[in-house]
């Protein structure tokens, strides 16, 4: 009989793959606010880019722009998004500045946290929300779960 163990796969890499209406755009984008660099990029005969490569810090990134004959819909066309890219970076409210002056929208005002990290949320100018974060202390899980305990009963006696 064979587990569930036995039949997993070994992952050697994992790549978030933006879907983006205005590819181009995008990259230019994310260089200019993240530090992305791009490695490469295809184009199709349409001028759409059909598959690009970019990284940010030592994550890599593919990218492409819509192709709606072939389902691929981005967030901008979906009216929304189910995920968001975490990056921690140095100084989160000057990351969230930069990328707030360079078209993103704020989603959570950056701000303080029990579970040891000062983060905020943005969503870029083609639907993708990016939550930046930066450390602010060290705490175990142990610890974030209390935190998280205590957070969620204040709450529920508040709204008594």
């Amino acid at each position: 009989m064979n587990t569930t163990a036995e039949r997993t796969i070994k992952i050697l890499e994992i790549y978030p793959y933006l879907r983006v209406r205005g590819a181009a755009q995008g990259i230019d984008f994310y260089c200019r606010v993240f530090g992305a660099t791009e490695s490469f990029r295809l184009t199709d005969g349409e001028g759409r880019i059909g598959h690009a490569e970019f990284e940010i810090g030592e994550m890599v990134l593919m990218l492409s722009d819509e192709y709606p004959e072939l389902g691929v819909l981005s967030p901008s066309t979906l009216a929304g998004t189910t995920f968001a890219i975490h990056l921690h970076v140095a100084d989160v409210d000057a990351a969230m500045a930069l990328a707030v002056d360079a078209g993103a929208v704020t989603v959570r005002e950056a701000a303080d946290h029990a579970y040891g990290e000062r983060s905020g949320m943005v969503r870029d100018p083609f639907g993708h929300e990016w939550l930046l974060g930066q450390e602010i202390e060290r705490i175990t899980p142990e610890e974030m779960r209390k935190r998280l305990s205590a957070s969620v009963t204040s709450r529920r006696k508040s709204k008594e």
